[in-house]
């Protein structure tokens, strides 16, 4: 039976690990309908680049650090459960190889590609991984610090934090060093609009997001025996409230209404397993105001050049779910308890203090050793990657 169970959690684990892994497929969909034609291309390749380099760096560098388990040591730790180690590692680096998905919507358009690869391999081989370590692996004394003070230690089953709100802050940090877009904000008060230049891709990718949002939720619970249907219906309803909400404030604005939705599962992700369904809409609804404002309010008020928002939806709607936790999650609000506000305010704002730093200590140091950011003549033709698109060039075109 133990030899059956072994390879049960193995199968499992791997589904949830492709599951995530075709979300992938959603942040290339999703930042390519919204960056201008001209950087598609760029769009499509970077995602794909960055998840290679994540893969590498976390294989042999990032997983050691966060649970203190390395995989050259040969076939014991390799064969054991029936791999089970090394589908855990698949799976925990879909989440690892997010950050720099979400940093590269937050980014696009004018970032070198050299730099951002830099980049993702310091993120996901260090920084990320001494965030996930503390919060998920047990290690550094963190959880027991939190706990000592405040009773229960910090829950974030899915996410919220650790991925989403790590990620959407470094992203902020990357933002402001990079600078606005060319002519974005005028020299007479005047902003250039970019609106999405394909709703049917950006819907694509939200979709693909949204679905494999149910692997990236539920087999978070990583064993078989370990399953809950609530995570699901937690995460759907969150999804569900995260829509209208966002088709509501956002006049049905179709850039908004495929954000909505995303917004309410990262906020979701971190209390998925101890809230009341009802809970989780109010989480999710809550989650899609946050995202709307303030996307508002970055781009034309604050001047913040975030080109898919994701330090609103996930570095912001990611600390309301780390928050939410800890009041939805109590058993007052039929919640299943566990879980504390205090513990989640620590564990939340640690977190964000943590990205924040990393943010600014990886890509300012980037940007004093080399150049981060495109020249303008390379930004106004599009050249953020030595790829062309396809047909660019007779030579290019006969060779395809």
């Amino acid at each position: 039976m133990d030899q059956v169970k072994q390879g049960t959690d193995a199968l499992f684990i791997l589904l949830g690990a492709i599951m995530v892994l075709a979300m992938h497929a959603g942040f290339a969909f999703l930042e390519l309908g919204t960056v201008r034609h001209k950087n598609q291309v760029n769009a499509l390749v970077k995602i794909l680049v960055d998840f290679s380099v994540s893969t590498i760096v976390y294989f042999f560098v990032g997983y050691s650090v966060a649970y203190g388990i390395g995989f050259l040591s040969g076939a014991p730790v390799l064969m054991q459960k029936n791999g089970f180690e090394l589908v855990r590692f698949f799976f925990l680096l879909t989440f690892a190889a997010a950050v720099p998905a979400i940093v590269s919507g937050g980014i696009a358009e004018r970032a070198r590609f050299g730099p951002q690869l830099f980049a993702t391999a310091v993120i996901v081989g260090i920084a990320y991984p001494l965030l996930e370590g503390g919060a998920w692996g047990g290690r550094y004394g963190i959880q027991a610090a939190i706990k000592s003070l405040t009773g229960d230690e910090f829950h974030d089953f899915a996410g919220s934090v650790v991925v989403h709100a790590f990620g959407g802050w470094v992203a902020l940090a990357a933002v402001i060093l990079l600078g606005a877009r060319s002519n974005r904000y005028r020299k007479d008060g005047g902003i250039s609009a970019h609106p999405p230049s394909s709703i049917p891709f950006l819907a694509l990718g939200a979709w693909i997001l949204a679905v494999g949002w149910f692997g990236f939720n539920v087999m978070s619970a990583q064993t078989i025996d370990k399953i809950s249907g609530l995570v699901a219906v937690n995460s759907l309803m969150a999804m569900a409230g995260g829509t209208l909400v966002a088709v509501w404030l956002g006049r049905n604005d179709p850039g908004f209404a495929y954000n909505g939705p995303l917004a309410g599962l990262v906020a979701v992700c971190a209390g998925s397993d101890v809230m009341h369904p009802a809970g989780a809409l109010v989480v999710g609804c809550v989650a899609s105001a946050i995202f709307v404002q303030m996307f508002t309010l970055t781009q034309n008020r604050w001047k913040i050049d975030d080109v898919l928002g994701v330090w609103p939806l996930h570095g912001l709607c990611g600390a309301w779910g780390g928050l939410a936790c800890g009041i939805f999650g109590t058993k007052a609000l039929g919640g299943a308890g566990g879980v504390n506000f205090g513990a989640q305010l620590i564990g939340t704002l640690g977190g964000v203090a943590f990205a924040l730093a990393s943010g600014f200590a990886v890509y300012g140091t980037i940007k004093r050793v080399t150049s981060l950011r495109l020249t303008q003549e390379e930004e106004y033709n599009g050249a953020d990657l030595s790829i062309h698109r396809i047909g660019s060039s007779p030579e290019r075109e006969s060779n395809w």
